[in-house]
């Protein structure tokens, strides 16, 4: 039994070895073919370049997960989805546990494929737990794609459940992208003092927020509320919106968020 036990010490040390010597080779492939090769170049104008330097890296060896996500970034940020996806399965396929929630992410905000983005993110759940990415929780996501695939009552469980973790048992700071979500879930289902009352908060944090007006201002209008006030607040929140106050994601450079407003001049 003794004898059994060091054996498998002697294994697990020999395999935690194993697995430092790959990160350092992995490391030192980023650092030579990303960190000083395609990051010297501006993939905007020179994608053959970037993309070149990472080509270099993957012959030295191809299972070094970011040099493939690196590749697949670009394309998704002009809106060559079909191609970006290509590189970014092979990064996922090497390093699952980095790359499946980030390829959710880019299926749910860039190429609006939502039911592979629940499956990506529901993979991630069972395998990880409800991690975060890009600010926000797999389960978002998930209550993001239910959005668009219009079953409303889904999402307002499940952005719902987001809200109270973050604010009740996280104790972190009010989100007003999150309350912009639920207000539209309720919205959706019609249920506009809710709506309301959820709007309300997020203008409280965010006070320009032009998509969360637009919206109140639609619940207004199905409440009843005269013209006149219901005409003010659109146009508040064009005015807004003509500031840049819309939905303060990083992402929104590149993409429309769900329900996000393009108000025309």
């Amino acid at each position: 039994m003794k004898n059994t036990i060091l054996g498998l010490s002697f294994l697990f040390t020999l395999l935690s070895f194993g697995q430092v010597s790959v990160n350092k080779a992995h490391d030192a492939i980023i650092e030579e073919f990303l960190t000083n090769g395609a990051e010297k170049h501006n993939y905007i104008f020179e994608m053959t370049e970037w993309q070149n330097c990472l080509d270099e890296g993957l012959k030295k060896d191809s299972t070094v997960a970011q040099l493939w996500q690196q590749k697949a970034m670009p394309y998704f940020k002009c809106r060559k989805y079909e191609v970006g996806m290509t590189f970014l399965d092979k990064a996922v396929l090497y390093d699952k546990q980095e790359w499946l929630p980030y390829r959710g992410f880019m299926k749910c905000i860039f190429s609006k494929n939502y039911k592979e983005a629940i499956a990506d993110f529901e993979e991630c759940i069972k395998l990880y737990g409800n991690g975060y990415r890009m600010d926000h929780s797999y389960r978002f996501y998930i209550g993001l794609c239910y959005l668009q695939l219009n079953e409303y009552e889904k999402a307002e469980k499940i952005i719902g459940d987001y809200v109270d973790d973050i604010y009740t048992n996280r104790q972190q700071l009010e989100h007003p992208t999150a309350y912009f979500y639920q207000g539209i879930a309720k919205y959706e289902l019609k249920k506009w003092d809710e709506a309301i009352a959820v709007f309300d908060k997020a203008l409280k944090i965010y006070p320009e927020f032009s998509d969360v007006k637009y919206y109140k201002a639609i619940c207004w209008l199905k409440q009843g509320k005269s013209r006149v006030e219901v005409v003010a607040l659109i146009d508040s929140a064009k005015e807004d919106a003509a500031k840049g106050f819309t939905i303060n994601e990083d992402n929104t450079v590149y993409e429309t968020y769900p329900y996000q407003v393009k108000f025309r001049k």
